[in-house]
């Protein structure tokens, strides 16, 4: 089984976004229902510490590159069609700043109005040489990690995203295999030796870090994890890409795909099903870090089945049919088509 390497749509960076939502959600609810403070030597204080190991600040670094390979593909499908890529993709992230400027109503530091901020202030590079945008995009993360500069990170991240694109880094991907495998290898070794790091510097006492400051040692803890968030981030891309050369694995992690195609309506229906969550047994201020993971374990459940559901029977996601809608000034046709055999032709 091949991963779909069309025109529409290139099924890794479904997967990928997918991917990018089981992590996000974890770290998102922590401030969301107001989590408590782990008691010292228990096995939420153990589950915190691997949170921030292995996925605060890994995966909103994958879902901002990917979207700005997204940025570079939208524009250069919508040129080769003969239309407006520009003019489209500027109502795009319009929409987009609306839809997150609600959303952050609700959930403070979303990404949503960051990424369309920063779109618009990347649309000039999406004609720059590839070999340029490398630099560039390398050069200002690894001063801006280096710096622990989180916020601003999204810019060179979202500009690797469009390298990526230009390179097209994710097509063909069956003939660049050993490429791949490389690229795995040494962003493990990067990874252990930051993790490792990080790991010496756990404050001995769990930490809340939403509630305000934080003393030096949780500060550099935490400054370290951003640090070497990129790498982590890399590395989890690369061993995904590598799985999923696997048929098996292929059809195993196929919800995730359909979970990353609507990536928009999930990610925002997962603060809506957090607050659900929290007003219905009311969470806020009384949940610990397992309860928490056992939250998002229920709204991955309810999600994953979901968009399998969905895209049985529709093109798009609930969102994406109206971000398309409102982007092109038409609203697309949202059922599928359904071929109908005939009963002839069986004779």
């Amino acid at each position: 089984m091949k991963l779909t390497e069309s025109t529409n749509r290139i099924d890794i960076l479904d997967y990928l976004r997918g991917f990018a939502l089981l992590g996000i959600i974890l770290v998102n609810i922590l401030s969301l229902l107001a989590v408590k403070l782990p008691d010292l030597g228990s096995v939420d204080a153990a589950y915190q510490r691997f949170l921030f190991l292995f996925v605060e600040g890994r995966f909103y670094t994958l879902f901002s590159f990917l979207f700005g390979v997204g940025f570079y593909l939208f524009i250069s499908r919508a040129n080769a069609k003969g239309k407006n890529g520009y003019g489209l993709f500027l109502r795009r992230i319009a929409v987009l700043f609306i839809l997150g400027w609600f959303h952050v109503t609700f959930h403070p530091g979303e990404a949503l109005t960051v990424y369309a901020v920063t779109g618009l202030l990347l649309l000039p590079f999406y004609k720059v040489k590839k070999e340029i945008n490398l630099g560039i995009g390398l050069l200002l993360l690894v001063g801006l990690s280096i710096m622990a500069f989180k916020l601003f990170m999204v810019v060179p991240l979202m500009l690797l995203g469009i390298t990526a694109g230009q390179y097209r880094l994710f097509e063909g991907l069956s003939g660049k295999l050993k490429k791949a495998a490389i690229f795995t290898g040494i962003m493990f070794l990067l990874s252990l030796v930051g993790i490792i790091n990080q790991f010496q510097h756990i404050p001995a006492q769990p930490f809340g870090f939403f509630e305000g400051g934080v003393d030096e040692q949780t500060y550099q803890f935490l400054s370290i994890g951003i640090t070497i968030g990129p790498a982590v981030s890399a590395l989890y891309v690369g061993l995904l890409i590598l799985l999923l050369q696997f048929p098996f694995v292929q059809k195993l992690l196929s919800p995730l795909k359909s979970y990353g195609r609507m990536a928009l309506t999930n990610y925002i229906f997962q603060t809506v099903f957090i607050y659900l969550a929290g007003y219905a047994f009311n969470l806020f201020g009384s949940i610990s870090y397992l309860q928490s993971l056992a939250v998002c374990i229920s709204i991955y459940v309810i999600q994953l089945v979901f968009s399998v559901i969905w895209l049985r029977y529709f093109q798009f996601g609930p969102l994406e049919w109206i971000w398309r809608g409102l982007t092109y000034l038409e609203l697309p046709p949202m059922r599928k088509r359904i071929k109908i055999e005939n009963e002839y032709a069986k004779k």
